[in-house]
């Protein structure tokens, strides 16, 4: 294999539950007026912090948010986690063919990525080997969160490759010096490549591109 580690960002790379959390972040917004609909939300809130998600949303209704705003909506996305969450297809699979070191970085907390990777039946293959920007206190596009988890791991960045489904983790990758596969689909596609990614569209045809 042509890398030494592996970095999976979480949602939407191993999970399937960025279309569930962005749902109900439309919902929550538009009952104070933002307005907004899905296609806004996978442009402007894929891969961000929460705390830059709600400040958008704050100026999207001039209003400031309630203070229970992110209980509430951790409340939600949680509960719509253990209901409907799927793995991403083919992962499984793919983790089982990897022949080297691979961890999770992600911008959400640890108890998110706890509860998503046990749902989907992944926590086992990343038990000691999962990063949050909470417990740095640094949240992609800045590439520290990859950085960090790369020393973790005992890698320079040169040996490591970022597999990210969005512009913010694709953008901290390629600042820290990673190369990076980003996970597209016809519409982002262009946009990852631009940002310097190398896109794909199945698990099954990463293995290749690892190798």
């Amino acid at each position: 294999m042509k890398y030494k580690c592996i970095i999976f960002d979480c949602d939407g790379v191993l999970v399937d539950s960025e279309k569930i959390s962005s749902k109900i972040l439309v919902d929550m917004a538009n009952a104070l007026g933002a307005n907004i609909n899905m296609d806004y939300a996978e442009h402007n809130f894929t891969g961000k912090s929460l705390n830059s998600v709600f400040l958008k949303i704050e100026n999207l209704t001039a209003k400031k948010l309630p203070d229970n705003h992110e209980k509430v909506y951790r409340d939600q996305s949680f509960a719509m986690f253990k209901e409907k969450l799927q793995p991403i297809k083919g992962i499984h699979k793919l983790l089982d063919e990897i022949s080297v070191p691979y961890c999770v970085a992600s911008n959400g907390p640890v108890n998110k990525m706890v509860l998503n990777l046990s749902i989907a039946n992944l926590l086992d293959k990343f038990e000691n080997r999962m990063f949050s920007a909470y417990q740095i206190k640094r949240w992609k596009p800045d590439p520290e969160l990859f950085l960090h988890a790369a020393r973790e791991m005992g890698f320079a960045p040169n040996e490591c490759v970022v597999i990210e489904d969005s512009i913010a983790g694709i953008k901290a990758a390629c600042r820290g010096g990673f190369d990076v596969f980003g996970f597209a689909n016809k519409l982002n596609s262009k946009e990852f490549e631009k940002e310097g990614a190398t896109a794909f569209y199945e698990m099954e045809s990463l293995l290749e591109l690892l190798n």
